[in-house]
């Protein structure tokens, strides 16, 4: 089943879509739109033509736990989007703590630097949080057999 991965951000929202085997997660673009509901509007768009089945949404928890006011944007945003797609697709928040430091992280390592950064940073942690999703639902399959 074709999942797409959120990493939510008022300026800009990465994206990220795995193949229908659920194996490889891939970045497919950086949304540029900082007017919120246009912003939900254009990710909807992505799910119909990407023609995915399941959205996780990044939700920004503090590390402690708790729910500062960028989670429950992401909540939010979650939900309205929810409303575009419809019940057909479920629209999953998953715990995002520490994947842009993760992404940051790994274009330091492949030496991605200004411009170039900025533009992908966001779909790259999209991609992060797809594969921590990806292997919960992996490990979830493996311990139910």
């Amino acid at each position: 089943m074709k999942i797409m991965a959120v990493d939510y951000g008022a300026a800009r929202t990465g994206l990220a879509v795995c193949d229908r085997t659920e194996f490889l997660a891939s970045p497919v673009g950086t949304i540029q739109e900082r007017e919120y509901k246009r912003a939900v509007a254009h990710v909807a768009n992505a799910v119909q033509e990407y023609e995915v089945k399941e959205v996780v949404v990044g939700y920004p928890l503090n590390m402690d736990g708790s729910c500062g006011e960028k989670a429950q944007l992401c909540a939010q945003f979650a939900h309205d989007l929810q409303m575009l797609v419809g019940e057909e697709i479920p629209v999953r928040l998953w715990d995002e703590r520490q994947t842009t430091m993760q992404a940051a992280e790994y274009l330091n390592e492949t030496n991605v630097r200004g411009k170039k950064r900025k533009e992908i940073i966001d779909e790259v942690a999209a991609t992060i949080i797809l594969e921590s999703y990806l292997n919960y639902r992996h490990h979830q399959a493996a311990s139910s057999d």
